[in-house]
């Protein structure tokens, strides 16, 4: 519960829109930037909030983004793979116009389960700031990801968890999409 109401707390903190009945500025065109098909290197930290020494892993394959409903939601199609193994997985995102912000949801094909969504918006400088809360090994965690537009041809993927109600975070993967030409 007060993790919950930390998270709520973040939120807030992170993107005043959530206060409005009326976002600032119109976020739903903030992802067309990614829509198409992209190389994609990701580095996935295998022992997260372990207190264990790190141990990354490292994948390569390509994310395919369709718009949905008019870009006011869209789907990533993930498929990478590594020496441990492979990622299959997708990411349904969806636009709150009364709020202003996004909703992110992951799906891993590895157990078909929704991981619980984070929520944000982007700065209109190109990152955007998402957090929520979720579990780990059967431990309530905060989650916050991060996703920096470098160029049109280039985007970063920045994932933390918090398991001290957001003191501290640890990166626990990272990602670069390279638009395929």
């Amino acid at each position: 519960m007060v993790l919950r109401a930390l998270a709520a707390a973040a939120l807030l903190t992170l993107s005043p829109l959530a206060a409005h009945a009326e976002p600032a500025r119109d976020g739903r065109h903030d992802f067309d930037f990614e829509i198409g098909d992209w190389t994609t290197e990701v580095r996935v930290l295998a022992n997260p909030l372990s207190g264990q020494p790190a141990k990354w892993v490292e994948y390569r394959g390509r994310s395919l983004v369709k718009p949905l409903m008019g870009g006011r939601a869209n789907l990533v199609e993930l498929d990478v793979a590594g020496p441990a193994g492979r990622i299959e997985g997708g990411s349904l995102r969806l636009y709150n116009p009364k709020s202003g912000q996004w909703s992110v949801n992951y799906v891993s094909l590895a157990d078909g389960l929704l991981t619980a969504p984070v929520f944000g918006a982007f700065d209109g400088k190109g990152r955007g700031t998402f957090v929520g809360q979720d579990t780990l090994n059967g431990r309530t965690i905060l989650v916050r990801f991060v996703i920096t537009v470098l160029s049109p041809t280039e985007a970063r993927f920045e994932q933390a968890f918090s398991g001290d109600a957001g003191q501290s975070w640890e990166t626990n993967w990272l990602a670069v999409d390279r638009r395929i030409r």
